[in-house]
């Protein structure tokens, strides 16, 4: 891994928390069996995701390569326009959550999720150039994006249930229960990268991922004690032991946003998405 791709890695990890979490929250208020101050919390606090995350992109310059791994300058452009306008989008968003305005909201938070598609694409294009194809890139980003998103949210989620015990544990079971899912669907994501064709890139690093140690570290720390610690929750969830599962909430969700930062580094030098 090369600390200079550290800046762009930021900027990617942001817009999937942003994007991640508009979606799982948009999932749980169309649900309707989340608390409304769980949703207008989130709601605010996707607002200030969504802005940091355009300050970082803002912020970060984007060369025409980094380490040896060569980028799509022009891409970046659309990727701050759409974090630009997804922040304008989540902040009308959250207005209507805190006004009680469902439908409205729901209308806002579905252009929300689309703008946050958008600036995955954008971001994709930036990066995909020795990779096999955007496709690919794209699909990486997404399934990452509701990996941190559920579990940000089901983390937030928890403590709903610490405060007041008797909410129904449905709510909580289905957002960690799909954590569990999307992260071994995330696993499932390792081989087509691996298997399929991409460019050999010249960076400091000179390894192949699969001779790597930060690869298996991924795969272990990343996404296989992760999907434990979601199932952990899950089955906690079922009896009522919301602190025992908030708990292994807080551990899945650092583990999984470092297990994002390592694959992205992974990814820029090696070629290959994970």
């Amino acid at each position: 891994m090369s600390a200079s791709s550290l800046p762009l890695t930021l900027v990617i990890l942001m817009a999937e928390l942003a994007a991640g979490g508009i979606w799982v929250l948009l999932f749980a208020q169309a649900r309707g069996q989340s608390t409304d101050s769980f949703i207008k919390f989130c709601a605010v606090m996707m607002f200030v995701v969504v802005g940091i995350a355009f300050l970082v992109a803002a912020g970060v310059s984007v060369d025409s390569d980094v380490d040896g791994y060569p980028l799509r300058q022009s891409a970046m452009d659309g990727a701050r326009l759409s974090l630009a306008a997804l922040l304008a989008a989540s902040a009308l968003y959250a207005y209507a959550a805190l006004r009680s305005h469902k439908e409205v909201a729901y209308a806002i938070g579905g252009l929300a999720s689309v703008i946050g598609v958008a600036a995955l694409v954008f971001l994709s294009r930036v990066v995909d150039g020795p990779t096999w194809g955007l496709p690919l890139v794209l699909a990486s980003f997404i399934i990452g994006s509701l990996v941190v998103g559920f579990a940000g949210l089901g983390m937030t989620l928890g403590h709903w249930y610490l405060v007041t015990p008797r909410l129904p544990e449905k709510p909580l079971r289905e957002l960690t229960g799909l954590l569990f899912i999307v992260l071994l669907l995330q696993a499932l994501f390792l081989a087509p990268p691996l298997l399929l064709p991409h460019d050999t890139v010249d960076t400091s690093v000179d390894t192949e991922i699969t001779s790597n140690v930060f690869f298996y570290l991924r795969i272990g720390f990343g996404l296989a004690f992760p999907a434990l610690l979601a199932w952990m929750a899950y089955d906690s969830a079922g009896v009522k032991a919301n602190q025992s599962a908030t708990g292994l909430l807080y551990i899945a969700m650092v583990l999984v946003i470092c297990g994002e930062v390592v694959a992205k580094g992974l990814m820029f030098t090696s070629a290959v998405p994970n």
